[in-house]
């Protein structure tokens, strides 16, 4: 596909706009793109922005504004705001001083807001298998909460079967 402006160039630069439902395509060359400072469309869709996309999803915009105002990191200064524009935390404690609101963003994105990690095959078995007994014990209070009490039997014992696995390794 040629440049839609010069065409003589391989178009390098494919955009796609879409605006009130209506879908336009440009197709340039990297010269023409400069030319018409498209490029910085690039830049504009970096992860950083994405990221910060996401932190203020259907929040209440004047508590987003407050927050990012007034919360900063008492080791390095940095401010939620300047977070929400860079995408980076400035150091090990931000995540402490911003966990109210990066909590629904990490479990958003990751599924979780603790890190499980793996274990390797050979040498992960007590890992594996303590676990699986957190699992259990998390699916045991739900079970009980829903008042499904056979189930929670169940659960129980599995939890203690692998409980006295692991004592025995």
């Amino acid at each position: 596909m040629f440049c839609e402006e010069c065409n003589e160039k391989k178009a390098t630069i494919h955009m796609t706009k879409i605006i009130q439902g209506k879908k336009e395509e440009i197709h340039l060359c990297e010269d023409c793109a400069k030319v018409k400072d498209t490029a910085n469309f690039e830049n504009s869709f970096s992860i950083h922005n994405f990221l910060a996309g996401l932190l203020d999803v259907n929040t209440d915009h004047q508590f987003s504004t407050q927050y990012s105002e007034t919360y900063q990191c008492p080791q390095c200064n940095t401010t939620y705001d300047r977070f929400r524009q860079k995408g980076r935390l400035g150091c090990n404690q931000c995540y402490e001083s911003f966990k109210e609101r990066l909590g629904p963003l990490v479990r958003k994105i990751h599924g979780n807001i603790r890190h499980t990690g793996k274990a390797p095959k050979r040498t992960g078995g007590i890992i594996r298998l303590k676990r699986e007994v957190h699992q259990l014990k998390q699916q045991l209070i739900e079970a009980v909460h829903q008042q499904a009490f056979e189930k929670a039997a169940e659960l129980r014992d599995q939890i203690n079967e692998l409980e006295n696995r692991i004592e025995e390794m």
